[in-house]
């Protein structure tokens, strides 16, 4: 399951690189650019509410095999020369489409590989693995796009769905559906159900809303492009720009490990960590250059790995027979809000001219949200409502 993660993450970092820079070349608009990346963000919010519960209605390692196969053919057609855009954003959203029960059965069988007690340690090698794979592959990724060219780049990235499939199907054991769930199972029902699950408990709901913060603090990412041609960069900068958000959360990653496994503290860090995170970007109103950006976005990338103990918890609140559509349904939504914070980024940008000055307010706004959120995080933390415990 590593390997075959690691090396997708390298080819999907590859291939955003590529349709930003392949769509400002085409259009140099700023709103088009954004528009772009939140395709690859949006499509979550309808797969992840109809397709997460195939993880609980399937076996899991059926589902990623599957979703990395469809998403394999799909990635290749859009490599093909030529395409035009309209064709090549449809392409986008259904490959987009498999994102969601390729994430909710992924998350959701690694707790019963690792078992409750290493499930927290696994889920910070998965995303420093993450982390890790945007870092070379946003780093590199302007100078390998414009030597290889944007359609050999998502070329590549089609084969790494191929390999990962390969792995996925020779490496990992196979597991019957969990629980009580069925292959009959409604799909309205287990929404439903899911939704349920989320309300009820004041502790899920604290942790989906910190989960989703990442709608602001997405946002330099899908303005990459835009910014480093307004601060004086070129196509490399875009990738250094890109990179130095993971930079920061492999190193906040590290240290949150240093804590203790298992310690109330790293939970206890949750709501100012999420403040961290967005705070630094409010300083982009002071219009800083690529170099200056990159420190900023680095020191949120340190507080932004708050999300490593956060999706945890959430995974060991969840019963067993559930997992995949509550965790699909929680990162559809972190996707769609993240979708939704670029692309409205990308029409403020084109009104006001300024990339910084969108990415400013957009950390002003984060921050008074994380400030409410982490409120609401520490009266909820220790209410103990529900059956399931944070180490089972």
């Amino acid at each position: 399951m590593w390997t075959a993660y690691a090396q997708s993450v390298l080819g999907d970092q590859l291939a955003r690189v590529a349709l930003s820079l392949l769509v400002f070349e085409r259009t140099e608009s700023a709103g088009w650019t954004a528009a772009t990346y939140a395709l690859t963000t949006l499509p979550a919010l309808l797969s992840g509410v109809l397709l997460s519960g195939l993880a609980d209605r399937f076996p899991r390692r059926t589902v990623m095999v599957g979703c990395d196969l469809v998403r394999a053919v799909i990635v290749g057609l859009m490599a093909l020369p030529g395409t035009p855009l309209p064709l090549l954003a449809g392409l986008l959203v259904l490959a987009q489409l498999a994102e969601a029960p390729f994430g909710a059965a992924q998350g959701a069988l690694l707790p019963s590989v690792l078992g409750a007690h290493r499930y927290e340690r696994g889920q910070r090698v998965m995303l420093i693995t993450h982390q890790a794979g945007q870092l070379v592959g946003f780093a590199g990724g302007g100078v390998l796009v414009v030597w290889l060219g944007s359609h050999v780049s998502l070329g590549l990235n089609a084969v790494t769905f191929l390999l990962s499939a390969t792995l996925i199907r020779v490496g990992v054991k196979a597991r019957p559906v969990e629980g009580t769930a069925t292959g009959q199972k409604r799909v309205h029902l287990q929404v439903r159900s899911a939704v349920a699950l989320i309300w009820s408990d004041p502790r899920l709901r604290s942790l989906v809303a910190l989960g989703w913060l990442a709608g602001f603090i997405v946002l330099p990412e899908g303005l990459a492009a835009p910014f480093a041609e307004e601060a004086g960069g070129g196509g490399a900068s875009v990738g250094l720009l890109l990179a130095a958000h993971p930079a920061g959360m492999v190193v906040g990653a590290a240290l949150l490990g240093r804590v203790g496994v298992g310690d109330d503290r790293r939970r206890r860090l949750l709501g100012p960590l999420a403040i961290g995170a967005n705070l630094p970007l409010v300083f982009y109103w002071a219009g800083p250059g690529v170099g200056a950006a990159v420190l900023l976005l680095m020191l949120s990338g340190v507080c932004s790995a708050y999300q490593i103990t956060a999706g945890a918890t959430f995974v060991l609140l969840t019963p067993v027979d559930q997992r995949g559509q509550a965790l699909g349904l929680a990162r559809s939504g972190l996707i769609a809000m993240q979708g939704i914070g670029v692309a409205s980024g990308g029409v403020i940008t084109e009104l006001s001219g300024s990339s910084a000055a969108t990415i400013a307010g957009a950390g002003l706004l984060g921050t008074l949200c994380a400030v409410l959120v982490a409120v609401g995080w520490a009266r909820a933390r220790d209410t103990g409502t529900g059956t399931i415990p944070l180490r089972a």
